[in-house]
């Protein structure tokens, strides 16, 4: 396993076309013991209402090794009598891993009571979203969105929901939401991570986000190893101010104005595991096959993975 203090080691080209698995390691990355993989997060194809457990086998079909799921579909899914164990057994049969789940337990709020009640919440998550084989959860600024707070009460805060993780053997990554005025950019994610003194801390960036929070992307060169596991991918139309922006305007990676040559080259010397996950919202994209949707997506990130690395490598 890579640590931080030995993280900054290459990562080899994987997954050349759709017709490549979703995660390939070749013999430079076995030396270097790195790996990119590819990941759906379901929002991508939520708006056609497929049903919670078609998704899992469209993200197979099309070709993806991990899925994002959101914790509201799994505690319906729960409430609706699913059951945990014949569910995880089919991811399995998939060959999928759940790589992350999508919450919002307002564990960074100022207001004690909320907080208390949201430590429960994200307690009782994780526990569930253990039992199918998850080890990460997000933890956005929700409930904060459009207040400022002290970022090392933040820290604190991280640090005791990160301990509560230890318990369930889930990871809570740290997630900024560009539009959001209390963790908006990069450099207070990453100062949270650190102030917060945990060995399993680490954030969740979004293309997206780190354009509309005005991030830039140069401060991915200071970022190595295993601070950054899960990378949302999508990609942002230069057409639309950047305050203007909304999460249904990203578009396919690689279709916008995102520099992901340098996004990839930066993540490729940073070492470590690096888990792409496709996130949009985009309603045009709703209107269209999920299967072809995640297929599409698929594709454009392998295109632009092996683009980089053929430059990276030669």
């Amino acid at each position: 396993m890579i640590t931080r203090r030995n993280a900054l080691k290459s990562l080899s080209l994987v997954a050349g076309s759709t017709l490549l698995p979703a995660s390939v390691t070749t013999a430079s990355e076995k030396q270097n013991n790195t790996v990119f993989s590819y990941c759906l997060n379901t929002s991508t194809i939520s708006g056609q209402k497929t049903g919670f457990l078609k998704e899992f086998e469209i993200t197979a079909k099309a070709g993806y090794n991990g899925i994002e799921i959101w914790i509201r579909d799994l505690q319906q899914y729960v409430e609706e009598g699913g059951s945990l164990a014949d569910l995880k057994k089919k991811i399995n049969d998939l060959g999928l891993k759940v790589e992350n789940a999508i919450g919002f337990a307002e564990w960074i709020v100022d207001d004690e009571n909320q907080r208390m009640k949201a430590i429960e919440q994200l307690k009782r998550e994780m526990e569930l979203v253990s039992q199918v084989g998850c080890s990460r959860i997000a933890a956005p600024p929700a409930g904060a969105y459009n207040v400022t707070l002290d970022l090392f009460k933040v820290a604190a805060r991280y640090r005791e929901i990160l301990e509560l993780g230890d318990q369930s053997g889930v990871i809570p990554v740290l997630e900024f939401w560009g539009a959001s005025t209390s963790l908006y950019h990069i450099s207070q994610a990453m100062f949270v991570a650190t102030a917060a003194n945990h060995p399993k801390a680490c954030i969740l960036p979004d293309v997206y986000h780190m354009f509309r929070g005005g991030s830039g992307y140069e401060s991915l060169k200071q970022i190595s190893g295993n601070a950054i596991e899960v990378f949302h991918f999508n990609d942002f139309v230069n057409t639309i101010p950047r305050e203007k922006q909304t999460d249904s305007d990203r578009v396919y990676p690689g279709d916008g104005a995102a520099p992901f040559r340098q996004i990839i080259t930066d993540l490729y010397h940073a070492g470590g595991t690096k888990i792409l996950s496709l996130e949009l919202f985009n309603k045009t994209y709703w209107e269209k096959d999920a299967l072809e949707v995640a297929a599409t997506g698929l594709s454009k990130m392998k295109l632009l993975v092996e683009e980089t690395m053929r430059i990276i490598t030669h």
